[in-house]
């Protein structure tokens, strides 16, 4: 195996015998091979749109499936089987009517014909053979930018599909994803035609979080700042990790006057900021963090524990009370189907739930680009009386390695007089500390999930608007850590949009050669982290 795409990856290279993440070389092999058989798909389906053949089917499949190849997402060797058998069926019925329409279908790239073995262990042995999508004889600078590109569609992918369950889609996202995946079976493009494409994907992942923004907000309301309790009440428990919204809007549905309480972990903290889901009165708090300490407060926890979408650990070997929903899965571990959350609910009443009231303070959430703006007034008042010196935007997923502390220590030494914006799981290394207010705007604001970057950047735009400047021309750093290909897509939006002088890390992609970087610097300022007071003396001028 060979997978380079977390930011975790063995010796900052790639991982070779088995993935840092947990993941193992089959699974590594059978998620090349879905992508292989997605790049054939894609081929097809970008001849189609020339023609004006365009498969509803065909794009929802494509993301699905390049949703499970993400990082945490499918560790399930079995549940790739499917995958690929009716990626094959897809694609030879979209042939089919590409060529009824007069479209290209004479494709020499061996994605295109791609034929599955019979067996799982046929299957593990294409992937082997096939490995990553990208073309491993061209120059190392294309491969370098072929891959950011992959690992940026990823991204997109699962925040189209997100908004995609919520009613929520547009074909040019399908169409790039196509396009990009398509792309990769042309030799005849240059290093200038990759960087265009890896800057297009940032202006489509852009597109796809305006999506999921309209899909969250369309159904559950615009967060509103929310005090989030860290105990727990005595009783019956579920607790819900992951991120997606639908998941737990049904099981809050279901659990409804059943004597459970449902708690959120990790990066479904910031929904008890929407509206549709307070309501429910046993939604009551949070429980956990998002990395460093799961395994244990897993373990510990007394109910049932719902995973929706990527997590952030392995969970198999040491709970029976996980389940898992959508494209989630690791062998072993239970998997709800077709909504129905009973099993999850049967279990929880088993178990012995919390047995007495326990209070752990609070912690506030909901301030999106709504509730922040409704107070811009009191923002610009600020900066301009020289109350806020500076805002920082401290976010980005967690990670294990200790280099993370970074954040922490960082946002503990931000001056009184500067506010922290933050959002996605990288938080969890910050996100209980008490930092006061600034003429009652609080200093630590949790804008929200990662794909809320899209309320992040409609926040800067506002500011630089009203200050009648460019977003890096406001008072503002961004400080961001990286972990999968969701992060890898939301850099490539900011790059996009043109900002500059973000400091990344703990540690740069291992996908990312020399040459690629220099550029990347040159001409967007990009730093890697070095010391919180280093950087915080660099940015603040002293």
């Amino acid at each position: 195996m060979f997978c380079n795409q977390c930011e975790q990856t063995a010796k900052g290279v790639g991982c070779t015998v088995m993935g840092v993440c947990g993941k193992k070389p089959d699974v590594a092999a059978l998620q090349d091979l879905l992508l292989h058989a997605v790049k054939g798909l894609s081929l097809y389906a970008a001849a189609g749109r020339k023609v004006g053949v365009v498969d509803p089917e065909v794009n929802a499949f494509t993301v699905e499936a390049l949703f499970s190849t993400l990082t945490n997402v499918n560790f399930d060797p079995q549940r790739f089987v499917p995958l690929i058998k009716r990626c094959v069926e897809l694609t030879a019925r979209l042939k089919e009517k590409v060529a009824a329409a007069g479209g290209r279908t004479d494709f020499s790239d061996p994605a295109a014909s791609f034929q599955p073995a019979a067996d799982l262990a046929g299957l593990v042995k294409q992937g082997e053979e096939i490995g990553g999508a990208w073309d491993k004889t061209a120059d190392p600078d294309i491969q370098s930018l072929q891959q950011i590109l992959i690992y940026g569609i990823k991204g997109i992918s699962a925040y189209a599909d997100h908004a995609r369950i919520l009613g929520q889609e547009d074909d040019q996202v399908y169409a790039f994803v196509h396009e990009g995946l398509a792309a990769l079976a042309n030799k005849g493009l240059g290093l200038n035609d990759w960087l265009g494409l890896v800057l297009k994907c940032g202006e489509i992942n852009l597109r796809t979080m305006e999506l999921l923004d309209a899909a969250n907000t369309g159904a559950y309301g615009h967060p509103v700042p929310t005090e989030v309790p860290l105990g727990h009440k005595k009783g019956k428990c579920i607790l819900v990790s992951g991120h997606d919204l639908k998941d737990l809007e049904e099981l809050l549905k279901q659990t409804e006057g059943k004597g459970i309480y449902v708690y959120t972990h990790g990066e479904m903290l910031p929904t008890h900021g929407y509206p549709e889901l307070k309501k429910y009165k046993h939604f009551y708090g949070h429980y956990g963090t998002a990395w460093q300490n799961q395994k244990k407060e897993f373990a510990q926890f007394p109910g049932a524990i719902l995973m929706t979408t990527n997590c952030i650990q392995e969970p198999q070997g040491y709970q029976d009370n996980i389940f898992t929903t959508g494209l989630v899965g690791w062998p072993g571990v239970k998997h709800v189907k077709n909504g129905d959350f009973g099993p999850v609910i049967e279990k929880a009443l088993e178990m012995p739930g919390f047995a007495e009231d326990e209070d752990k303070g609070t912690v506030m959430v909901g301030f999106a680009r709504n509730a922040v703006l409704n107070v811009a007034d009191k923002v610009i008042a600020g900066v301009k009386s020289g109350a806020i010196r500076h805002f920082f935007l401290v976010a980005g997923c967690d990670g294990a390695k200790a280099g993370r502390n970074y954040y922490t220590e960082f946002v503990e030494k931000v001056p009184q007089d500067c506010v922290v914006l933050t959002l996605a799981c990288g938080k969890f290394r910050f996100f209980d500390k008490k930092l006061g207010d600034i003429g009652g705007i609080p200093r630590l604001l949790d804008v929200g999930q990662c794909n809320d970057a899209y309320s992040a950047i409609q926040i800067a735009v506002a500011l630089a608007n009203a200050f009648n400047c460019g977003v890096n021309d406001l008072p503002l750093s961004m400080v961001l850590s990286w972990y999968e290909q969701k992060a890898v897509a939301i850099l490539l939006t900011l790059l996009h949009l043109g900002i500059k002088n973000i400091r990344l890390g703990p540690s740069l992609p291992a996908f990312i050669t020399p040459n690629v970087l220099n550029v990347l610097v040159e001409n967007f300022g990009i730093k890697p982290i070095t010391t919180p007071d280093e950087d915080l003396a660099a940015i603040l001028g002293k």
